[in-house]
């Protein structure tokens, strides 16, 4: 996907990534972090990390079922760390041992989800 920008990411789908070279190196990881607000490397995983605030439990849930469906439209999974009011969504691709496209994809769409 030559096309770095955040509209990019929001139109495509997840396939699966296997092996080195569907991982993405550090220069381009660091290109699609610039079209995702507040999503950082995590330096302990090697995945991409974003903490999500909420009012209460019960949007704190709500966010975490709409961030559920994603995963199981995309087939993608992220790590969630969750609590009364807050979320924090971990994404990395095991299968390529670092970051692919999928994570980026998935991402912006849950920034999409919190947007909306």
């Amino acid at each position: 996907m030559p096309d770095r920008s955040l509209p990019a990411l929001l139109a495509s789908h997840c396939v699966p990534r296997r092996g080195a070279a569907d991982a993405v190196d550090a220069a381009t990881a660091r290109q699609w972090l610039a079209v995702l607000p507040d999503w950082h490397i995590d330096t302990g995983t090697g995945g991409i990390r974003k903490a999500f605030a909420f009012a209460d439990y019960f949007h704190t849930m709500a966010f975490v079922n709409a961030v559920a469906s994603i995963a199981h439209r995309e087939d993608h999974h992220p790590e969630l760390d969750v609590s009364y009011n807050r979320v924090a969504v971990h994404y990395s691709t095991h299968d390529v041992g670092g970051l692919s496209l999928n994570d980026f994809i998935c991402a912006a769409k849950v920034d999409d989800l919190r947007a909306g």
